[in-house]
């Protein structure tokens, strides 16, 4: 990731995903105030984890954001509210926001579910098209914003992990960690089989040797 950018939290990334998500299906709302923000930041649906945001954590983290210059208030009317400057900050399009947006409101995802879940946000015309988008962010020359994850035992696909909140760290332990027990589960099994077949030889050896037995 860029070093220019400061690591932002849970919070101010489900902010900032919340921002650019409301903007794009729900445009004739946005910007967005704080109350429609702490709902959009708590929904059930499309979030991963889920969170219980209360309306002074959101506005802390606002401060935080205004202050890095990743969101900014709009003046006029009774209520203050609130637009991002992600396209901006980042110097990235529409589709690669698009990408970092669902990255992160739902965590770590294949470039197939990217591209479902992204469907409100931007339409892909294929998985190559999101594909090529994420690994020219993975690649960018000033620090990258993804990162392509190890692929986890028994998924066909490799999954992808946004950047600003800094480095994976559980997801690469797990991806070291499950290969190594599957591995020895494995042999473990095969050790189990080799002795069961020996077993069956000796049982056979035995049942021929009675079946030619002189004294029958």
């Amino acid at each position: 990731m860029n070093e220019n950018l400061p690591e932002l939290s849970l919070l101010e990334t489900r902010i900032l995903g919340t921002l650019v998500e409301k903007q794009r299906t729900v445009p004739d709302t946005y910007p967005l105030s704080v109350n429609a923000l702490q709902a959009g930041c708590n929904q059930k649906t499309s979030r991963n984890p889920v969170m219980e945001t209360t309306e002074s954590e959101i506005l802390v983290a606002l401060d935080a954001l205004k202050e890095k210059g990743w969101v900014r208030e709009v003046s006029g009317g009774r209520v203050s509210r609130f637009e991002h400057q992600v396209e901006r900050v980042l110097g990235v399009p529409t589709q690669a926001s698009a990408l970092l947006t669902v990255l992160m409101l739902r965590g770590p995802q294949t470039a197939g579910e990217l591209r479902l879940n992204c469907e409100r946000l931007y339409r892909f015309a294929d998985i190559s098209s999101v594909e090529a988008f994420l690994e020219e962010l993975a690649a960018r020359a000033d620090g990258a914003l993804v990162v392509e994850l190890p692929r986890l035992p028994g998924a066909r696909e490799n999954r992808w992990m946004h950047l600003l909140s800094g480095q994976p760290r559980i997801e690469s332990g797990q991806a070291s960690v499950r290969p190594v027990a599957a591995h020895q589960e494995m042999e473990e099994l095969r050790a189990r089989v080799t002795a069961l077949e020996a077993e069956m030889a000796e049982l056979r050896n035995l049942v021929r040797q009675l079946a030619f037995s002189p004294d029958r």
